[in-house]
C-alpha cells in the first residue's frame, strides 16, 4: 500500500477483519493494555495480537501514543488555520506538515484548500506562524481561528463505518 509518512494511506486501505477491529477497539479503550490482556478480550492467542498489532502499525492504520491537552501543558495558543492556495494544495500541505508546530494538516474540499491545526507557545508565536504560512509559495490567503477552550478531543471512535455498524 502506498503511504505518505505522517499522512496515512493515499489509497483505499486494506479491509479489517473482526480480530483487527477487536484489537483496535481494545487499544482505543486502553492504549496501555498488554498484548495478553487484549488477546483475552478479543479471544485469540497473544501471538496473534502481537503479529496483528505489528501489521496494523506497519500499514499506518494504528498508532498508540500518549495524548495530551496542549493547553494543559502550558501552550497558550492553539488555532485552526484555513489556507487557500493557487494550483494544487498538496505541496502546501506537505510544507505545513513538516512544521514542528503543526498537529493536524488536511487537504479539503470546501472553503479552504488546506486546514492546519497548530500548537504555539503564545500568541506572538502564532502570529509568526501565520506570517510564515502566508509566505509559502502558492498560498493565496489564510484565516486563523484561535481556540479559546478545548471542549472535546476524541481519539476512540471505533472501527466500523456506517454500513458495517448497521450490519452488525
Amino acid at each position: 500500500m502506498a503511504l505518505n509518512p505522517g499522512r496515512g494511506p493515499v489509497t483505499k486501505p486494506r479491509s479489517l477483519d473482526e480480530v483487527d477491529r477487536g484489537i483496535i477497539e481494545a487499544l482505543q479503550r486502553n492504549g496501555r493494555a498488554s498484548f495478553r490482556g487484549v488477546a483475552t478480550e478479543v479471544g485469540v492467542a497473544e501471538a496473534t495480537v502481537r503479529a496483528r498489532y505489528g501489521r496494523l502499525v506497519d500499514d499506518g492504520i494504528l498508532q498508540v501514543t500518549g495524548v495530551t491537552n496542549p493547553m494543559g501543558l502550558g501552550f497558550d495558543a492553539m488555532a485552526l488555520i484555513g489556507v487557500n492556495t493557487t494550483g494544487s494544495p498538496e505541496p502546501v500541505a506537505d510544507e505545513l506538515s513538516s512544521w514542528e508546530e503543526s498537529s493536524y494538516v488536511v487537504v479539503t474540499a470546501g472553503r479552504y484548500d488546506v486546514l492546519l491545526e497548530v500548537v504555539c507557545v503564545d500568541r506572538h508565536h502564532l502570529l509568526e506562524l501565520t506570517s510564515r504560512a502566508r509566505a509559502i509559495e502558492g498560498v493565496v490567503s489564510t484565516e486563523t481561528f484561535l481556540y479559546l477552550q478545548l471542549a472535546k478531543q476524541v481519539f476512540a471512535w471505533g472501527t466500523r463505518n456506517g454500513e458495517e455498524a448497521e450490519a452488525t
